[in-house]
């Protein structure tokens, strides 16, 4: 493909040989993306683990400290005595048998997150195979599965994600808008690999962050130094 003028500046901004320093990455990222759409700021964390064995499957959560740029709709399934405190933190969709059915029955998908009470992950098995495959099944190592349904539901609405090393040892996840300021988009960066850093496997063994790219929807990526990040050093 035969790339415009203004395309091959935007292009030559960024030299893929070179680590940038993650204040760098945050401002650059929003000089090479040129979409007319508010496109999500992305980064693609490989780690120095083997998915394959269980003690180095990573996953959690991260709270960002500002958000994600986009409300997420929360799927709320619990039993009537928790129903008034979920729809008062903000659940989109609260309740169990009709949602399980509508799931089942009609592949009805409109949510982002589904956050569950312990007591009926049960009845949750049928739909397993839907929600399953689109990470959307409630664990409780991602917080989704929990007494604790009200403060669940409001952190995700705060902006609070949830990630999972994929079988290659990448983490892929959003962590902002383009419309943020790079403060907000170094912030938000440092934020989930301080939390990756954390989760480290006592058996991980060599380089943990083995590379760090920073993308827009449309951009090129951006190497980053990982010693740059606040708390990594």
């Amino acid at each position: 493909m035969k790339l415009t003028k203004k395309r091959k500046a935007i292009e030559g901004l960024v030299d893929k040989n070179k680590l940038y320093t993650l204040s760098e990455a945050s401002k650059l990222i929003k000089d090479v993306t040129t979409c007319k759409f508010n496109a999500s700021v992305d980064l693609h964390v490989k780690l120095g683990v083997d998915p394959k064995k269980a003690d180095q499957a990573v996953r959690g959560t991260a709270a960002l400290p500002h958000g994600t740029g986009k409300t997420k709709r929360v799927l709320a399934l619990t039993s009537p005595d928790k129903e008034d405190e979920a729809k008062k933190a903000g659940a989109d969709y609260v309740g169990l048998d009709e949602y399980i059915t509508k799931i089942e029955k009609e592949n009805w998908l409109d949510f982002d997150v589904v956050i569950a009470t312990p007591n009926v992950m049960a009845k949750l098995g049928k739909i397993a195979r839907i929600l399953g495959p689109r990470n959307l099944m409630p664990n409780p190592k991602a917080g989704t599965v929990t007494t604790e349904l009200g403060k669940a539901i409001e952190e995700v609405k705060k902006g609070k994600i949830a990630f999972k090393v994929d079988k290659f040892g990448i983490v892929h996840t959003s962590i902002g808008r383009i419309s943020f300021t790079p403060q907000q988009i170094s912030e938000n960066a440092a934020a989930l690999l301080q939390t990756l850093a954390r989760l480290k496997p006592a058996t991980a063994k060599g380089q943990y962050f083995q590379s760090i790219s920073m993308a827009s929807t449309m951009s090129k990526g951006i190497f980053i130094d990982y010693k740059s990040v606040p708390g990594l050093n």
